[in-house]
Order: C-alpha cells, then sequence, then structure tokens
C-alpha cells in the first residue's frame, strides 16, 4: 500500500450542477407559533407567499426565519491529480 500527501492541488467550490439537483431549497418558520412553510425547490416564491399569508390569518405573527440550503461540490482544476481518476464534475 502507497500513501501519498498532496500538498499543493487546486480545487474549485461550486454548485452541485447534476442533473435534477436543485439550486437551493427554501423553506421558512413562523417565530410566533413555529408553523413552518413546505420546503420548495429552487423557487422562493411559494415560502414568501406562505408567509403572507400566514400573517394574513394570524396579524401578530410577524417575524419568520427564513432557511436556504444550497450544496456544493469540489471539482478538481486541470493540474490536480485527481483529475486524472475522471472526476470532471457535474
Amino acid at each position: 500500500m502507497t500513501r501519498s500527501i498532496i500538498k499543493d492541488a487546486e480545487w474549485t467550490l461550486g454548485p452541485v450542477t447534476a442533473e435534477g439537483a436543485p439550486l437551493a431549497i427554501y423553506s421558512a418558520v413562523c417565530m410566533e407559533c413555529r408553523a413552518e412553510a413546505k420546503p420548495t425547490d429552487s423557487e422562493p416564491l411559494p415560502v414568501e407567499v406562505w408567509a403572507l399569508k400566514h400573517t394574513g390569518l394570524n396579524p401578530v405573527h410577524r417575524q419568520f426565519k427564513s432557511m436556504v440550503e444550497t450544496y456544493w461540490r469540489m471539482t478538481p482544476a486541470e493540474n490536480n491529480p485527481y483529475r486524472e481518476n475522471g472526476d470532471q464534475g457535474a
């Protein structure tokens, strides 16, 4: 078994771009009653509308915790030895 330490290897950090992967998942929680919006993929508008409607039905519920979940991928650069393994990134 051979063990190697790679001191200098370039990587690129970016969003996951695989087919079907969401750009982000959006959600919100009412800070008054802890009601939660249904999470949505790649589109914040349904969560924003939910918050507006929730306040409309409950006028004292005016603060929300907004959550955005994103996904990253590390891709080896051209000169990175891991690039040889066929890991070109998705």
